[in-house]
């Protein structure tokens, strides 16, 4: 389906990780299904996704059901299921070698040390989809285990920058949408 795109925000399913590093790219779908009256009432694929349109395009707003080292499985059943091109499925996700707040847009690229990336290249056998990137930094302490670091909340101090980096993802990825 040349006119479907599937942007999948990448997390851990449940209350307990809501608001981590490594949840962000729930909060950025969270950000565009607001925006776009959009409600994430279909469970299937592995994955929890709604439909609406963004600048014309039909496109599913997904959140993967499997935790993040697994996310390759429910993307790869969804862009096999839709057939879409891959230049039709956009992942947004945490990046701890950005600073906190940066947002970046890559057309393509490798998994880089993101586990959930590493997935769904591995299950989709491709790395040459749009991704957007949200810096969630390193821990202070170089001896920090970083698992800890991004299953870790925000704090406060982050916060404002944090929102505003969602805010941010959410507009380059209306942008994608609306103008390629």
């Amino acid at each position: 389906m040349e006119d479907l795109f599937i942007v999948v925000g990448l997390g851990n399913p449940g209350k307990k990780y809501e608001e981590t590093r490594h949840n962000i790219g729930f909060i950025t779908i969270d950000e565009l299904c607001f925006r776009h009256k959009v409600k994430l009432n279909k469970l299937k694929y592995k994955a929890s996704f709604g439909e609406g349109f963004v600048g014309g395009k039909r496109v599913l707003f997904v959140k993967p059901q499997t935790f993040m080292n697994d996310s390759g499985v429910a993307v790869g059943e969804l862009v096999k299921f839709f057939k879409i091109p891959l230049q039709n499925l956009i992942i947004v996700y945490d990046d701890v070698d950005l600073p906190v707040g940066a947002v970046r847009v890559r057309a393509k690229g490798s998994s880089g040390t993101h586990n959930g990336m590493r997935s769904i290249i591995y299950h989709i056998v491709e790395q040459d989809f749009p991704r957007v990137r949200i810096g969630v930094g390193k821990p202070e302490n170089p001896e920090f285990e970083l698992v800890d670091y991004v299953l870790g909340k925000f704090p406060k101090e982050q916060h404002e920058a944090m929102l505003a980096a969602v805010k941010g993802a959410a507009d380059a990825i209306e942008e994608i949408l609306s103008k390629g």
